[in-house]
């Protein structure tokens, strides 16, 4: 039953993004699969639910409606902050650097990746769709709670930016103050600590070996597109940033350093 789930949500998700590397052909804009990121999960979520009744109901609707208020207001937020402003500057690179070729290509270093990705990634989401175990206990609510903090540092950094960058008078300038007063980064360390907290519902169905799915999500938001690389723009572009790094957590929530006075 597992193994039929993830082929399922396997030719969901490679279905996915056949289409939208179409798409983006047609609109010459292949930062359209940011957008279907979160929406992805959603979808392999809802799928697998219905596909697969024999899994614990309780947890099954736990998880989903967990998956689908992380997933759906993440690709909400991005359509709103990409809407009109074209494709985004990485992909505009890839797109310049392969020249002609980038048709194909794009399918392969950015439609194909990303799904390939996500459907590791889901594997925690899908193995609570086929689990019979049951009832809830302690790593169910531990998981839920662990969800709710991730969420509302990720939703809350989401719009304390977007608030931020709609003043005029801010711009080049850096918020520290709301969530962003605790961590350099809050909606990255959201969105993580959100997936640990889909892991401890697969831990407690029986599958402790879902941890892979946290642990890479983690690392791609801290070492490759998320923090390393943000990071690096903004100290080149906003000389206030450094002065930032003194004082504000990288990534978990802490309390504010001094400033240096060297």
């Amino acid at each position: 039953m597992i193994t039929s789930a993830f082929l399922v949500s396997g030719l969901l998700v490679l279905s996915l993004m056949v289409i939208l590397w179409v798409i983006s052909l047609a609109l010459k804009n292949s930062s359209i699969v940011d957008i279907f990121w979160g929406a992805g999960f959603v979808l392999i979520a809802w799928l697998t639910f219905f596909l697969f009744p024999e899994g614990y109901f309780v947890r099954k609707v736990l998880s989903l409606a967990m998956v689908t208020i992380w997933g759906l207001r993440l690709s909400v937020y991005i359509f709103m902050r990409n809407h009109g402003k074209g494709e985004d500057f990485r992909y505009q690179k890839w797109r310049k650097e392969a020249g002609p070729s980038w048709w194909y290509r794009s399918f392969f270093k950015v439609f194909l990746l990303q799904g390939i990705l996500m459907w590791i990634i889901s594997v925690p989401v899908v193995t609570v769709q086929v689990s019979p175990v049951g009832p809830l206990g302690f790593l169910d609510y531990l998981g839920l709670l662990i969800w709710g903090v991730g969420f509302y540092f990720e939703a809350a950094g989401d719009l304390q930016l977007s608030r931020f960058k709609a003043s005029p008078e801010n711009k080049g300038k850096v918020l520290d103050h709301g969530v962003w007063r605790y961590t350099r980064h809050p909606n990255y360390f959201g969105d993580a600590t959100q997936w640990w907290g889909f892991y401890l519902l697969a831990l407690s169905a029986g599958y402790w070996w879902t941890i892979f799915s946290p642990l890479i999500m983690t690392l791609l938001l801290v070492r490759v597109s998320g923090v390393a690389l943000l990071e690096k723009t903004l100290k080149e572009t906003k000389p206030e940033y450094r002065e930032y790094t003194q004082t504000t957590s990288a990534f978990f929530p802490l309390p504010p350093r001094k400033k240096s006075n060297k």
